[in-house]
């Protein structure tokens, strides 16, 4: 097992003030290496659950899980994330990626590759201090723009959000992570590199230089049948998307159809139940520690930089992060040694 990797926490950003200060601590004692939060559509700005959890620690890592430049301009992310790096003494990760959903709320999503290189450089550019401007398909800086306050680092990590081949060669050129959503499947981690390799040969750098992170809705509970159903319910909402992402799932005919189906109904318990084991463990982490330490090890050996175990985390969120920082974490620690 490589010794060279971290794990850490996603968070869905949907909880009281304090709860996220309350599993920031937990996750930091028990040692966890990273706590994300998601940026997804209708739920709370990320930065808000992310200066609590800057407050509340001294350790892990932070960042948001994605952001996007079309429902965000390049300044603010560059102002949120100079904030978050100051308020956690040098700890923040910037995600970025295209967004979802967004259409939703009236927002087109022109050009996103594009978009997001621009959007990189633009907050890249204010963060360093250049004065030089720039000028985009997308994004500009007029000469002279400049940030008005000091900042903690130039340049905090960028992690890009990305499954697909464009994508993971942006990655492969700008990015420190990119990061798989949605997936537990270890046969991914090498499609992935593949995928990065045209643009960290652009970018003149070593592909292994962009740590691939792959992370999925996790249940893990002492009860693991229970688990496995309630991931089951949770992974019948996006399998149809991240199944067709998936060059390496073998996925049995109609299945996806009859899945949507009973979605689209509202029989949640019907379509997981129609999930096989097999094709469950490529998409989400579930069962009881042992379990879900065990799937995790599959992709760490596979040669990811980092497993991101996300929300629900268990039956409850805090049981299953008390169980995911007490019994999980020392497993893949103590089987790396």
């Amino acid at each position: 097992m490589s010794r060279g990797f971290e794990i850490g926490l996603g968070l869905q950003s949907d909880k009281r003030p304090g709860a996220y200060a309350r599993l920031a601590r937990i996750a930091e004692e028990h040692g966890i290496d990273v706590v994300s939060v998601f940026g997804d559509l209708m739920y709370q700005p990320p930065i808000f659950p992310l200066l609590e959890m800057a407050a509340a620690t001294s350790r892990v890592r932070l960042g948001p899980a994605c952001l996007n430049p079309f429902s965000m301009a390049p300044y603010e992310i560059a102002g949120q994330l100079a904030a978050l790096d100051l308020a956690s003494g040098g700890r923040a990760y910037l995600g970025l990626a295209r967004g979802t959903w967004l259409g939703e709320v009236g927002l087109a999503q022109p050009r996103p590759l594009t978009a997001l290189a621009e959007c990189a450089e633009v907050v890249y550019r204010l963060l360093g201090g250049s004065t030089s401007g720039f000028t985009g398909e997308v994004f500009s800086l007029a000469p002279g723009t400049a940030l008005r306050y000091p900042v903690q680092r130039a340049r905090p990590p960028l992690l890009i959000g990305a499954w697909g081949a464009r994508g993971a060669a942006l990655a492969g050129r700008v990015a420190d992570e990119i990061k798989v959503g949605g997936s537990a499947n270890p046969a991914m981690v090498e499609v992935i590199r593949e995928r990065l390799r045209p643009g960290a040969e652009q970018a003149g750098r070593p592909v292994d230089d962009v740590g691939v992170v792959l992370g999925a809705v996790t249940v893990v509970d002492a009860d693991g049948r229970a688990a496995r159903a309630r991931a089951r319910r949770e992974v019948a909402m996006y399998l149809a998307v991240v199944a067709e992402l998936d060059p390496t799932a073998h996925v049995p005919a109609g299945l996806l159809e009859r899945v949507r189906a009973e979605v689209a109904a509202g029989r949640d318990d019907a379509a997981g139940a129609l999930i096989p084991d097999d094709l469950l463990d490529l998409f989400a982490f579930s069962g009881t520690p042992e379990q879900v330490a065990a799937q995790a090890r599959r992709l760490i050996d596979a040669g990811v930089r980092r497993v991101e175990f996300g929300t629900p985390h268990g039956l409850s969120d805090d049981g299953g992060v008390r169980l995911l920082a007490t019994e999980v974490v020392p497993m893949l620690r103590q089987a790396a040694r």
